[in-house]
């Protein structure tokens, strides 16, 4: 095995259950808002936060957040340089980043949605089969793993005579975010660093205090907050910048929230570099699906980005739709892709060509959709960026092209 495979794996963990947190999860590493490598663990509450290294240097790991009724565990972390080389935590390796950022699994809409009628067969591998997507998209060994938001949906308890999804957990708690996330993740976890995009299911009135003690980017804040500060990441030749939209409403443009992100966007977007791309939950130019397909969304975000697209802009990556979706609309608008088909309930994809619609004042020239479960994933080329698109069974389902601001997707 290489040096680098070697430490991008996590040994198994072989420390007692009163070190670490029940066995599970172990350590996994996520792009800070700060630039930096956070490394994160949950342990059991009433011990110590174990001891971290990297690149055989003590690393300061804190308490990020403390235990209690909902989430018995105490949340630790520590923060290491991106180009760190090894990352050592409690004896088991943490996922490390490569030199070069050159194979990227994306992913959104994990979550088994447990919410009022509406409810999936947490249970049942075909009907949500998150664990098989994380376990294949780790297979293909990936520099980099992007979630584009949406990992909790368990909100309300199984209904008693659905069999299917008897004995969920359910609410913002630990046993919750773990069902839900964690042990299905856990081989895509351990394979690689991610960046953590924030969904709508995340917002504060849903899974709110799971995201911020878990899994969000910043500092843990004071309280829950519904929006939070833009970031720009660059890693190994790749420019990223994570926005999140996860409160824009879709179907309408409320002045305050469109003046609010705006002035967000118009911080994020200065001097933005060749080729960005632009991370958010909800897609800013798409058309939606089920009982409302072919309404155009997201009016919030589209009024905020209206006037300040910059010319480095090439794509913006979401999620928020339960399906595989590329738009491109020629050189004047970056193309959008959405990815949210990697686990929860998949919607009725519109009946009228996506092709010709007009979003927002331009055509689109280019568009692919498709309903199926699956993960996609980004290989570096000389001149820009080739996708493929697998299912959950790991058949090949769709290939692309990302060039500039031009994306071409179609059927294998």
């Amino acid at each position: 095995m290489s040096l680098r495979s070697a430490l991008g794996v996590i040994a198994a963990v072989t420390l007692s259950a009163k070190v670490w947190a029940a066995d599970w999860p172990a350590p996994w590493t996520e792009l800070a808002s700060d630039g930096t490598l956070s490394v994160r663990i949950a342990v059991a509450a009433g011990t110590a936060c174990p001891k971290a290294t990297a690149n055989g240097i003590d690393l300061p790991m804190a308490p990020r957040a403390g235990a209690d009724d909902g989430f018995p565990v105490l949340l630790c972390e520590a923060r290491a340089p991106a180009a760190t080389r090894q990352l050592i935590v409690g004896g088991s390796a943490a996922p490390i980043f490569s030199p070069e950022v050159r194979r990227i699994v994306i992913i959104g809409d994990t979550g088994c949605r447990l919410e009022g009628r509406a409810v999936q067969d947490c249970g049942d591998p075909e009907a949500w089969p998150f664990a098989a997507i994380a376990r294949r998209a780790a297979s293909r060994k990936p520099d980099l793993v992007i979630h584009v938001g949406d990992y909790y949906y368990r909100e309300t308890a199984c209904p008693a005579d659905h069999k299917g999804c008897a004995g969920s957990s359910h609410g913002d708690n630990w046993e919750t975010w773990r069902a839900d996330f964690f042990e299905p993740a856990a081989p895509l976890l351990a394979a690689a660093p991610w960046v953590m995009v924030r969904g709508n299911h995340e917002l504060c009135r849903r899974g709110g205090r799971g995201w911020f003690r878990l899994l969000d980017p910043h500092p843990v804040p004071l309280e829950c907050a519904d929006r939070s500060d833009p970031f720009r990441l660059h890693i190994a030749g790749l420019d990223l910048l994570w926005f999140d939209g996860a409160d824009a409403d879709d179907f309408s443009a409320p002045a305050a929230k469109v003046a609010f992100y705006a002035a967000q966007l118009a911080g994020l977007l200065a001097a933005a570099p060749p080729h960005a791309w632009l991370l958010t939950h909800r897609p800013i130019w798409a058309l939606a699906q089920g009982n409302i397909a072919g309404a155009s969304l997201n009016a919030t975000e589209q009024g905020a980005i209206r006037g300040q697209v910059p010319p480095g802009l090439d794509l913006i990556v979401s999620g928020h739709l339960h399906d595989f979706t590329s738009y491109e609309f020629g050189p004047d608008r970056p193309a959008q892709l959405i990815v949210g088909d990697s686990g929860d309930t998949m919607l009725e994809l519109g009946k009228a060509p996506l092709i010709g619609a007009m979003i927002d004042g331009i055509q689109v020239r280019d568009a692919f959709a498709l309903k199926r479960f699956g993960y996609f994933i980004l290989e570096a080329t000389a001149d820009g960026w080739d996708g493929s698109l697998y299912g959950s069974d790991d058949a090949v389902l769709a290939h692309c092209r990302l060039r500039g601001r031009g994306l071409g997707c179609g059927p294998a």
